[in-house]
């Protein structure tokens, strides 16, 4: 089995721990998520299997979406529901305010890591210190704010929508919120719809792999390409397969060079079919086309 599963984690499970059961339920041992999902959200977690844990490294900059509540007036030690409350405001804020804050968040974006992530510090995890009582430096680090949405305003509460780049932290950007509409807040509930291709309403339980068989078990399992649609494509004739598949490099006419970008990753395919990752390299005035990995069988 080779492909991707469009996981839903429930809140309170590790990653790891779906990793586990995938391996156990499927009867295989290569598996791997494609990026961590917080013990205390839920949502989509793509798990690729077989030789799809090949391809996991180029599914880590997909963006993510979330859907959020921001809890104002409080600051707890984690940032979140989970953690304890250390800070108090009373402050009203208006309406039109909120938007003027969410708006400041849109695009790119400095965050602190907060103390509860899994961020190592001279070996140790972030967590494991705070747990500790302990608080150390943490350096800024950037992130991207695609799209960020309000969709309700409820009292204290905003839930809101929001599409990122990889390690964009959501407890960050609720406490920053709150900050900036000089109060507090704090992230009150998280649930992941989206990565990448990988929407909420195609995802499956746990619960739900669990009761199907081994044949059934096939159909939902998505084509390894199926989580590389970021990346270009490009087709080729069935002739190259042989050399490809083999590491050969195979030329590549010099008008196709300005639909493409020299050395970046792409995916190949060949009469049709997928077969891997490759690249194309410049050696004097000549372009070729070498695989980075193939994912066909030879």
């Amino acid at each position: 089995m080779n492909g991707i599963i469009n996981v839903f984690k429930p809140k309170g499970m590790t990653s790891h721990d779906v990793i586990k059961e995938i391996r156990r339920i499927f009867n295989i041992k290569k598996a791997g998520h494609t990026g961590t999902l917080d013990p205390n959200a839920a949502g989509v977690l793509p798990v690729c299997i077989g030789k799809a844990t090949r391809v996991s490294e180029y599914m880590l900059d997909l963006p993510k979406e979330y859907v959020g509540e921001l809890t104002l007036g409080y600051a707890t030690d984690t940032q979140d529901a989970e953690g304890k409350i250390i800070k108090f405001s009373n402050k009203e804020v208006k309406e039109d305010e909120i938007y003027q804050a969410f708006n400041r968040f849109k695009g790119e974006i400095e965050q602190i890591p907060p103390m509860y992530s899994a961020l190592k510090y001279k070996g140790q995890k972030l967590y494991e210190l705070a747990r500790k009582g302990k608080t150390v430096e943490r350096k800024a680090r950037q992130a991207t704010i695609y799209e960020l949405d309000i969709k309700k305003i409820l009292d204290k509460k905003i839930i809101f929508y929001v599409k990122c780049s990889r390690g964009t932290y959501i407890r960050t950007l609720c406490d920053d919120i709150g900050k900036v509409l000089g109060t507090y807040g704090y992230m009150s509930f998280l649930i992941r719809v989206g990565v990448g291709n990988f929407k909420i309403e195609d995802s499956i339980s746990l619960d739900q792999l669990k009761e199907l068989d081994r044949n059934t078990l096939q159909t939902v399992i998505s084509s390894m390409d199926e989580g590389l649609i970021h990346l270009e494509k490009i087709s080729l004739d069935k002739k190259y397969f042989n050399k490809l598949i083999n590491g050969a490099k195979v030329s590549i006419d010099n008008s196709l060079i300005s639909k493409y970008n020299i050395n970046t990753p792409f995916r190949v395919y060949v009469d049709n079919n997928f077969i891997g990752i490759g690249r194309i390299i410049q050696s004097a005035n000549n372009f070729n086309i070498k695989m980075d990995k193939v994912l066909t069988q030879r």
